[in-house]
């Protein structure tokens, strides 16, 4: 019998004067947009592996304020479950110079009218989800996540 294991996400959304901080990168061989976001590390909390995936894939330092929501998603063509975790919060400087990930390409603001007109190349139907959720006013207290967990 297998155990089903999912693989744990977090993904920061980032808004700015309307725009929204994605990340285009190379994933599965093509081009695509993503939130900041990978995956937790074991033993990192989840703020501070959103707080350092958002650093190392755009340069910026972001502090989670709010968690916008739990999502599960199935990448059929890999057979892998997603569990991600969305934060909104704020940026607090960037370390202008400092090299990205490897499979980043480059970084974006993007108004939601110019994601939705790039829908093709977005990483997941997570992405529209996370900021039309967040646009709806979705936040919840970093304190609904136990202490072991944030």
């Amino acid at each position: 019998m297998s155990v089903w294991k999912p693989s744990v996400t977090v993904a920061a959304i980032i808004e700015r004067d309307g725009r929204f901080l994605f990340v285009e990168e190379e994933a599965d061989g093509r081009r695509v947009l993503n939130q900041p976001a990978g995956h937790l590390d074991p033993g990192e909390s989840l703020v501070a592996a959103c707080a350092r995936e958002t650093l190392e894939e755009t340069a910026h330092r972001f502090t989670p304020t709010a968690l916008v929501g739990v999502y599960r998603w199935r990448y059929p063509q890999k057979d892998v479950t997603f569990l991600r975790f969305a934060f909104t919060g704020r940026i607090d400087g960037v370390e202008a110079g400092r090299k990205l990930d490897q499979e980043i390409i480059a970084t974006h603001w993007f108004t939601r009218d110019e994601l939705t007109a790039k829908s093709a190349m977005h990483r997941s139907p997570l992405v529209m989800r996370c900021v039309d959720d967040f646009l709806s006013g979705r936040r919840f207290p970093l304190e609904v996540l136990s202490a072991e967990f944030a």
